[in-house]
């Protein structure tokens, strides 16, 4: 990659987190999208026609997780610089039909689904344990990996093409997904004993075995539903609920 390339790849990966800064129930993140590939498109032709044909296309409906973006954009850009025609690309099109479901199928699972939750958790485990930066952790868990998923995706994409989706496929974002979740009710169950050794209940006052009891309750409960397929963010907010309910009633 020589250095005009990795200028214009720097412009386009800033340029993409705005893909969700004009989303709309018409065509979802076109614009963002379009507004992204800008800087690639601009190198492609110097005829304004061929430019506002290739523009107009990428306007067109598109809709994924923000973060499995930059895999889609790189994939875009290196077919657009292979096969582009006097502004028409159909294999583009094609490209970003057929992978944007998946991703955002993908993406939501992993990054919504799992990785959000397991911040949150530390985070709410630290607080309650009286760490000053606790607010922090969710962050400096959080957007490390969706900032590397997004260039490192950019970058295989442009550099493989048609063949980016192998970097995501390498991944195993699912496989990751379920461990998160496993982690998750882990740190939950931590959540719900910190809680406890710190809340007196005025229904079982004295009765640490009834303590232990819930406690161990709510871990089967949780470990049960994600058997059963329950969203582990579903679960993440009723155990919530559930601590905040006793904190409560103290």
């Amino acid at each position: 990659m020589d250095q005009e390339t990795g200028r214009r790849m720097i412009n386009v990966f800033f340029r993409s987190f705005c893909i969700q800064s004009t989303w709309n129930f018409w065509r979802m993140q076109n614009l963002g999208f379009a507004f992204a590939m800008i800087p690639s498109i601009r190198t492609l032709s110097t005829d304004r026609d061929v430019r506002s044909r290739m523009l107009v296309r990428h306007l067109q409906m598109f809709n994924t997780n923000p973060y499995m973006s930059g895999p889609i954009i790189g994939s875009a850009m290196r077919l657009e610089e292979a096969l582009c025609s006097n502004g028409n690309n159909p294999e583009v099109d094609q490209l970003k039909a057929a992978l944007m479901a998946p991703y955002a199928a993908i993406g939501d699972s992993f990054f919504w689904g799992s990785l959000r939750p397991l911040a949150a958790a530390v985070g709410v485990l630290l607080a309650l344990k009286g760490f000053f930066i606790a607010f922090l952790v969710p962050i400096l868990i959080f957007n490390p990996f969706h900032l590397w998923v997004r260039l490192k995706g950019l970058v295989e994409g442009y550099r493989r093409g048609k063949e980016g989706i192998e970097f995501i496929r390498s991944m195993n974002l699912p496989g990751m997904a379920r461990q998160l979740r496993w982690v998750s009710v882990v740190l939950l169950a931590a959540l719900a004993l910190v809680v406890s050794s710190q809340t007196e209940w005025p229904f079982v006052q004295g009765l640490d075995i009834l303590k232990r009891v819930f406690l161990l309750a709510v871990i089967l409960a949780c470990l049960w539903a994600l058997k059963k397929g329950v969203s582990a963010v579903t679960i993440f907010y009723s155990v919530s609920f559930l601590l905040f309910l006793v904190i409560g009633l103290r």
